[in-house]
């Protein structure tokens, strides 16, 4: 990597200036403020900065560079800065507004780090990622370079254990890191479509107790899209990053792959008697799970990789956290949203058309003066660790994107979803590239900032474009928390309900944070109606209960406009996110939601058609498939006394159906075969009781056996999930053990558990 040419202008706290206005801010905005990014004492842990304090310690530190300029110059931007923030404008990412002009001084809030197939890389990678995430910063990590289970280490003769075992290790690392303001890390794990260990990569999360600070997503490419949707009955093949060898992934092999599997597809020829996997199969586990839990996510790359500025530098293998930033190894991002909520002109003609009531020019100032922040943010930037500096430099990439997106559309009379809402969407997209583009490349032209240092031999260099400051310009985020301080929708999200309750954080005792909120222009539009304070109580109780207002008895042109995330159907979304695609230049991070009702074909349609309109990956999130989320209605609020002492909770088996289907299982064991039966209540596709006896055994070992069974399915009639009581049985030891074509079987127990794998991967076919 090229070193930086350029020195780090110093930051110094300037003293505010007078007359500065005070932020307008909602109560809700104010305990975000107080819990997540004021400053606090370190031995009281009282708050002792105010938000004007806050907003201007940031716009004078990120003005360092126009400081550098003159006195003057820098003044006249750092007030401009904070204005942006203080009139809910922009906000920039969190380790911004948390680390700016503090000691930490690290301001990115995306990394991708590279994770490569030796032991010495994989743990510099973890150190680099505590380094990281103790200053705020989310990570993302493809582990496709590793190898998979079962291959032979060439130095010491033994066997590798694969991703898994080291992505279980990173995200203990990251469990042990406490972010600032109570937050833990966030991390992206991908692996490739072809990895041979990708089966068991797509089921990890059906334990929602592993890897709980990963998301976790597919990385599949257009000929494996293409596969799925024009050759679902061809069989899948697998290749091994290390040696490059393919292979066809046979079923009931506990998912390994072997010397056999790789000379029987050199050979052209399938094992006899072997059944292999095939596309469709594979997309087919992918949905379960993803229906299930709303994990796998896919990853489209090759789409991804045709809008890489910099292909001379190297492929995208990963993005951040959240998915809206494809990122290099060691590459790093720092990001921003505008609210477009505050660019519809007031008092604007109800024959104008939507064009004509938003404000261009103040959009056009905006995202300028935005882009010339940014940018500034990478030049004070303390970055963790050389490489990831050195990158920064190479590529001073940043990430503007946009946040309060139905709120604009509230405010222009448009429904969410609709044609007309695409095409708004569309527009935005456009010229807030063009015009952070045209900002980037004036910095260089107008302000003598050089380009960025890997210029020479990127895309915008070779089609002939103007020098500019910044390979990438533009990405669209949730913004989480800095939709809630500016005060508006989230990212290009719907609302989740005109009324809601939102835990977004914990206290300082650990205890989750709940926030009713209330949608300003929903409100307004009530009170502008004609509304009493108690009819807009009663129906803001509806929106709350049923978080649409769909059935209630509003008129008509209300209902239509005030829709929200449960009213726009599964393909509105995508288009959505297709449209605001169409000119971003690195990713769009949306979640598709689906009702609880959704089956699995909806979620498979949902994902093949993000591929078909142009997106560069797509989450699903089918309502309520996990116990807690984000924002929550009050039909799911706990009914619970504050701060009262938890009780032991009461599990009572549930009474099972007269007749349930049941599959049956042979399974060698060290007291010779067993014969498992695993039954299945089919209204719930739940396992319910699990049977098994030994056919030469013995009292004792049937009796222990008996045991175990019996606790197993009382486990899984109080709702416990199989794949916690195969995590407890699995690997226990015994002096006797047996081997398999499973690996060696080390007891009892470690056998019924084997069983109980190989149930779950014939299940996770259909």
């Amino acid at each position: 990597m090229k070193k930086s040419a350029e020195v780090a202008p110093k930051t110094a706290l300037r003293n505010k200036p007078e007359g500065l206005p005070q932020p307008t801010l909602s109560e809700n905005a104010i305990t975000v403020l107080g819990n997540r990014y004021l400053k606090k004492d370190r031995v009281t842990g009282e708050v002792v900065e105010n938000p004007q304090d806050l907003f201007w310690r940031v716009a004078s530190s990120v003005a360092a560079p126009d400081y550098q300029v003159a006195e003057d110059v820098g003044e006249k931007w750092a007030t401009r800065y904070y204005s942006l923030m203080a009139e809910g404008l922009f906000m920039p990412n969190s380790p911004t507004l948390m680390n700016a002009g503090r000691s930490m001084g690290m301001l990115s809030a995306c990394f991708v780090l590279p994770v490569e197939d030796s032991i010495e890389e994989i743990f510099t990678t973890l150190k680099n990622v505590a380094l990281i995430q103790k200053a705020g910063g989310g990570t993302g990590f493809s582990f496709s370079r590793l190898r998979p289970d079962g291959d032979i280490v060439a130095s010491s003769g033994g066997k590798t254990s694969g991703p898994m075992s080291f992505i279980d290790t990173f995200s203990a690392g990251t469990e042990a890191i406490q972010q600032g303001a109570f937050r833990r890390g966030a991390n992206m794990g991908v692996l490739r479509c072809d990895h041979p260990d990708v089966l068991e990569f797509i089921m990890a999360k059906d334990d929602l107790s592993r890897w709980t600070n990963y998301n976790v997503s597919i990385a599949v490419t257009n000929e494996w899209m293409q596969k799925v949707a024009d050759k679902p009955d061809e069989r899948f093949v697998v290749t091994n990053p290390k040696s490059g060898r393919h292979a066809w992934m046979a079923k009931g092999s506990g998912r390994r792959i072997s010397e056999a599997d790789y000379e029987a597809f050199d050979a052209g020829e399938p094992t006899d008697g072997a059944d292999y996997w095939t596309y469709g199969e594979m997309m087919s586990s992918i949905v379960n799970f993803a229906h299930k839990n709303g994990e796998p996510g896919l990853l489209f790359i090759d789409r991804a990789e045709e809008d890489n500025q910099v292909p001379h530098l190297g492929k995208y293998e990963a993005t951040n956290p959240c998915g809206e930033q494809w990122l290099l190894p060691y590459g790093s991002c720092n990001l921003g949203s505008i609210n477009l909520g505050r660019f519809c002109k007031e008092g604007a003609p109800e024959s104008a058309t939507w064009e004509d009531r938003v404000d261009w020019a103040m959009f056009d100032s905006t995202v300028a003066d935005t882009t010339r922040l940014l940018d500034n943010v990478i030049s004070i930037n303390k970055y963790p660790i050389p490489e990831i500096r050195d990158r920064a430099d190479e590529t001073r990439r940043i990430g503007l994107g946009v946040m309060g997106f139905a709120d604009l559309l509230f405010k222009l009379n448009i429904r969410y979803g609709s044609e007309q809402s695409f095409e708004v969407a569309r527009t935005f997209s456009k010229r807030l590239t063009d015009k952070s583009i045209e900002a980037s490349e004036n910095l260089v032209s107008i302000d003598g900032r050089e380009p960025f240092t890997a210029w020479e031999g990127s895309k915008p260099q070779l089609e002939g474009m103007p020098p500019r400051r910044n390979s990438h310009v533009t990405t669209v985020a949730p913004t989480g928390t800095i939709s809630i301080v500016a005060g508006c929708s989230g990212g290009i999200e719907p609302l989740f309900s005109l009324a809601f309750q939102r835990q977004v954080m914990k206290n300082e005792d650990g205890v989750p944070v709940v926030m009713r909120e209330v949608n300003t222009e929903f409100q307004v539009a009530l009170e502008s109606a004609g509304y009493s304070k108690t009819e807009i109580d009663s129906v803001i109780d509806v929106a709350l209960t049923d978080g649409t207002v769909a059935h209630s008895d509003l008129p008509e042109r209300l209902k239509d406009v005030y829709v929200t995330a449960h009213d726009v159907v599964p393909s509105e979304h995508i288009k959505m996110q297709a449209a605001w695609q169409s000119s971003i230049d690195n990713a769009v991070s949306k979640t598709i939601n689906l009702p609880h009702e959704a089956n699995k074909d909806d979620v498979r349609t949902a994902y093949i058609m993000a591929w078909q309109e142009g997106c560069k990956g797509v989450t699903v999130y089918r309502d309520g498939c996990r116990d807690m989320q984000p924002m929550a209605l009050k039909k799911n609020e706990p009914n619970a006394s504050v701060a009262q002492a938890a009780e032991p909770q009461e599990f009572k088996p549930v009474r099972l159906p007269e007749i349930m289907p049941s599959v049956r299982i042979r399974q060698m064991t060290p007291f010779g075969n067993m014969h498992v039966k695993i039954s299945v209540d089919p209204a719930k596709d739940r396992e319910m009781e699990v049977f098994a006896q030994l056919g030469k055994g013995g009292d004792v070992a049937n009796s222990d056996l008996e045991a175990i069974c019996r606790m197993i399915s009382l486990f899984l009639r109080c709702g416990g999930d199989a794949r916690l009581a195969l995590k407890q049985l699995a690997g226990i030891g015994s002096s006797l053990t047996v081997p398999s074509k499973d690996g060696r079987i080390m007891s009892l127990a470690d056998g019924l558990a084997k069983a109980l794998q190989n149930y779950m991967n014939v299940k996770a076919q259909f």
